[in-house]
């Protein structure tokens, strides 16, 4: 028999002594329920009513006050406990890419619905080691998280979120752990919402020799710009000993701190990422990175993979492929309708969607595994250029797989180069049960049924857009470009996407453009133009991006073309 007393904080069990042990023994256990830990203290009560503590360490203190509750209703429960090697192993879903990694904190902020993301590498002292090391850091001006959303980021994997928002991104809780373990041994959060700030620190140096993955989290109450540790969530003592072995396990100290809590802008929200201890390539590290030299937009600070090669993908010969080791290239092209400003190395990514900026465009329209689809095509003069060809597979608004070859694209070598695809699979790829054929590091499909009928669909439009359009353009003598059906800029402000005039030379829009600059003239308040779906346009504009480039030469010489010859066999020798 036994008693029990509960209460807000908690439940209090009186138990008896066991059979072998004197009657007058009984066992107290108190149970509190705080930071999403069960902590107990276990008196011993003698005959002559004087309590001794018992000792206990906090991993031991959770598996019994577990197994002593749970006795007392059923059968014992086995629980999980994670040693610091999983980090490592985390790190592995993003092996084959480390811009997935990247990628994962992009996610993380779209979905906090921010409108500025920045990332850079620079380079900071650390007293650690006694020199200068490279750190990676991300910020966001988001909504922040509070207490309880950063500890359901720090745990490993989480319930899917509660949302009808089509444009979020994260399903799996388990983004950041495997992106920031992949970039990187050490990442430390500061985050920021209207009423408190957090620090959190995940890190492979601190848990080096545990048993178990000890994860510091200090939360602040924030009332204006004053800042008080919360003791509704934690007392001072466990905030200091969180606060201490941050500050010796990292490059940062309470003024550091202050200094990088600064940086959120005036509605004074956001998240913060600092990542060091950062990934190796050989005797170097993974990732290189160019700063901005100057205020000249010409000079635009990059993030490369120092490999450079290109990703494996079925019938592709190029190697120029700058999107899979630039990632100013694939940050350009991530989402589908690109509103929030990207930042790499301090200068802005002039963000590309691709469907606007493809000439001969064709919208087809159809049904995969019954569920509306909508395909652009068209040729894109970078493209061409590069050797490439492809369909962009976008998963709830975020790009999923590149260059994706179908059909006659795998084998048809140059007449497929410049042709490209976009589409949104979001109804396709998410299951009527609420499953979700997305890999959990979002590079990726799973093999079923609805991927392979989107291949097949996929397949057929793009051999008959080949049939139709390339096998009966004429070839032209010249290094003739073409331009885009229309040619497209965004404001830095609304984020909203303007055509230009086909007369106009994009090339003289300032990095920077606005809606009451040229040619537009107008206001943040217009709509916003759109495709028209369902027909197909062709440019009367085939002279390139800059239209007087080849125009007079061409016209001249455009009804005297002579055939090419036909070559004599020349004699054996």
């Amino acid at each position: 028999m036994a008693a029990c007393v509960s209460n807000e904080s908690g439940q209090l069990y009186i138990l008896p002594s066991r059979l072998d042990e004197e009657y007058s023994h009984a066992v107290v256990r108190y149970l509190t329920h705080g930071h999403g830990v069960t902590r107990s203290q276990i008196h011993v009560k003698s005959e002559d009513h004087k309590s001794k503590e018992m000792p206990e360490s906090r991993t031991d203190n959770r598996s019994r006050s577990e197994n002593s509750a749970t006795s007392l209703t059923g059968p014992r429960k086995n629980y999980a406990c994670a040693h610091p090697s999983y980090l490592k192993t985390l790190a592995q879903s993003h092996s084959d890419w480390i811009f997935g990694a990247i990628a994962e904190f992009v996610d993380n902020s779209r979905d906090a619905k921010a409108t500025m993301f920045d990332i850079s590498i620079d380079m900071i002292y650390s007293r650690i080691v006694g020199k200068d090391i490279p750190m990676l850091a991300v910020l966001d001006d988001g909504h922040g998280m509070s207490h309880e959303e950063i500890m359901k980021m720090m745990s490993f994997g989480r319930k899917e979120p509660n949302t009808n928002d089509p444009n979020c991104i994260g399903r799996y809780g388990v983004g950041f752990k495997t992106g920031a373990m992949r970039l990187g041994r050490d990442a430390l959060v500061l985050t920021q919402t209207t009423n408190s700030r957090s620090i959190a620190f995940l890190s492979q140096s601190l848990n080096e020799d545990k048993d178990n993955i000890e994860i510091p989290i200090v939360t602040y109450s924030r009332k204006e710009q004053y800042m008080e540790v919360d003791t509704n969530i934690q007392t001072e003592t466990s905030s200091n000993n969180n606060l201490k072995a941050i500050m010796e396990f990292s490059p940062f100290n309470e003024y550091f701190i202050g200094e990088k809590a600064g940086l959120f802008d005036r509605k004074g929200t956001g998240t913060q990422i600092y990542i060091w201890n950062l990934d190796e390539w050989g005797s170097t590290y993974s990732l290189e990175w160019v700063n901005t030299k100057g205020s000249s937009s010409f000079y635009q600070g990059d993030i490369y993979i120092r490999s450079r090669r290109p990703r494996s993908r079925l019938g592709q010969m190029t190697k120029e492929v700058p999107l899979d080791y630039s990632l100013r290239s694939y940050l350009e092209v991530i989402f589908l309708d690109p509103r929030m400003k990207i930042k790499v190395q301090g200068s802005l990514v002039k963000s590309r969607p691709l469907a606007k900026f493809l000439h001969k465009t064709s919208i087809e329209n159809g049904f995969v595994s019954e569920k509306p689809v909508q395909l652009i095509l068209g040729h894109s003069q970078l493209d061409l250029e590069q050797g490439n060809c492809g369909i962009f597979l976008y998963w709830h608004g975020r790009l999923i797989e590149a260059y994706k070859r179908v059909g006659s694209m795998i084998h048809n070598g140059e007449k497929s180069h410049g042709l490209v695809g976009v589409i949104d699979v979001t109804d396709v790829m998410d299951d009527d049960s609420g499953r979700v054929w997305v890999h959990n590091n979002k590079q990726g499909f799973v093999d079923c049924e609805p991927y392979a009928l989107l291949e097949d669909w996929l397949s057929e439009k793009a051999d008959k857009y080949l049939d139709n359009t390339v096998d009966k353009v004429n070839v032209k003598k010249g290094g003739v470009r073409y331009k885009p059906d229309r040619e497209w800029v965004q404001c830095n402000k609304c984020r909203k996407w303007r055509t230009l005039p086909t007369d106009f030379n994009s090339k003289t829009l300032p990095l920077e453009w606005f809606c009451y600059m040229k040619p537009v003239n107008g206001k943040c308040e217009m709509p916003e133009q759109k495709l028209d779906s369902g027909v197909i346009t062709i440019s009367s504009q085939r002279t390139g991006y800059n239209c007087k480039e080849n125009s007079s030469a061409e016209s001249e010489h455009e009804d005297d073309r002579q055939p090419l010859k036909k070559l004599r066999r020349g004699k054996k020798i």
